[in-house]
């Protein structure tokens, strides 16, 4: 293994905790969005703001013809009250970094400072466009970002992402070939039964009683639907229904969550959901509307561009720095988006540190990461851009 970078590093965490005191929502990120684009003006990037109402792009060029790679990097918090007590955290009560998007946002800020810089030393030829984009956490930012024509109006060839990751050591780079990270979907299933005395039963239709068939036949969509070599889970993390303990109500809801890998799961599973909970509906006589909401795709590894950052995480780190020990997961990212448009590559790098006390998962509340990451991936993510460029 190859000493760490430390390029630019106290540059980089002079914008993170920046970024990690002031956290901001999904859509409400209007003054990182406006330190990106105040920093970025500075170095005489013309800048594109307000896409997808927050976010904005910013385009380098060498003047050298060649591809266009976008690089992005996620700007939003999370409603999560922070209980670390360091001296950077959050102002906001109920705002927290809690995913390392401030980490992000600050490497792809330095990335800019090293184009205007330094581009010589890892720009061979043709474009790099900055993205900076809102609402990762749920608000599907990256689709709307699509759909203002950003990858079409700069041409974009290629498309690339990092996130630090808690569960990979520091020094490692996590990537794959293929699915990564899972597809999020979000299912509410309403049971409209026949309320009445929880003392005779025979003149309702009991709600809850479909409701617990629901929830056990849900698990069927997985252990006899699709094949056991294919990761798919079906989750009901809610179930609510009546106040009384001696009235059987009129309504039950479920409200859950589907998380597949592959492109045949990923259309299968709403469509055999809908038969199944219309055929225990007309089963039992209730009434049963089933509303499937589609977040996030599959996150998908184009393996030429996945072999791109392989090369370039061994250039800056050494021969041993990869790794695909708890890389693959089924959470959900919306970058998947860009690499539904595009070929490219969404990579972890290793921000966990033992020793530090750098052990609590994202979305938690203590999470925090080491910092030693950033150069990290500034480092490898301009080895990416160097050749990538340099290749294609």
């Amino acid at each position: 293994m190859k000493p760490f970078p430390t390029h630019r590093k106290d540059e980089m965490v002079r914008y993170r905790r920046t970024f990690h005191a002031n956290p901001e929502l999904k859509y409400e990120e209007r003054e990182t969005a406006h330190f990106a684009k105040t920093h970025l003006e500075s170095l005489g990037f013309q800048v594109e703001d307000g896409i997808a109402e927050t976010g904005l792009v910013a385009l380098f060029d060498s003047g050298k013809p060649g591809k266009t790679i976008l690089v992005r990097a996620d700007m939003d918090a999370l409603p999560i009250h922070e209980e670390n007590t360091h001296s950077y955290k959050s102002k906001t009560d109920g705002k927290m970094h809690a995913c390392g998007h401030d980490g992000h946002t600050s490497i792809l800020l330095a990335l800019s400072s090293d184009l205007k810089n330094d581009f010589q030393s890892f720009v061979p030829k043709g474009r790099v466009l900055l993205c900076f984009q809102p609402a990762e956490e749920g608000g599907s930012g990256a689709d709307r970002m699509i759909a203002s024509g950003i990858l079409d109006r700069y041409k974009v060839d290629a498309v690339f992402a990092l996130h630090v990751w808690n569960h990979i050591d520091l020094g490692k780079v996590g990537v794959v070939n293929g699915t990564m990270m899972a597809s999020v979907d979000e299912f509410k299933i309403t049971v409209q039964g026949t309320s009445g005395h929880g003392a005779m039963p025979q003149h309702t239709v009991d709600p809850i009683v479909v409701g617990s068939h629901l929830v056990t036949a849900l698990q069927t969509l997985v252990s006899r639907n699709v094949d056991p070599l294919e990761p798919c889970v079906v989750t009901v993390g809610s179930f609510h229904a009546g106040n009384a303990f001696n009235v059987i109500p009129e309504t039950a809801v479920l409200h859950g969550t589907v998380r597949t890998y592959s492109k045949s799961v990923y259309e299968m599973v709403p469509k055999k959901m809908k038969q199944l909970v219309e055929q225990i509906g007309l089963g039992f006589g209730a009434n049963i509307d089933l509303e499937y909401k589609r977040i996030d795709k599959p996150t998908i590894n184009d393996k030429e561009m996945a072999d791109v950052v392989r090369k370039a995480a061994k250039t800056v780190l050494g021969e041993d720095c990869l790794t695909e020990e708890n890389t693959r997961t089924m959470g959900g990212e919306d970058f998947s988006a860009f690499l539904m448009e595009r070929p490219g590559c969404y990579f972890f790098i290793g921000s966990r540190n033992e020793e530090k006390g750098f052990v609590h998962p994202h979305h938690s509340s203590f999470f925090d990461f080491d910092e030693d990451s950033l150069p990290i991936g500034l480092s490898v993510m301009k080895e990416v851009v160097h050749t990538y460029l340099s290749e294609f």
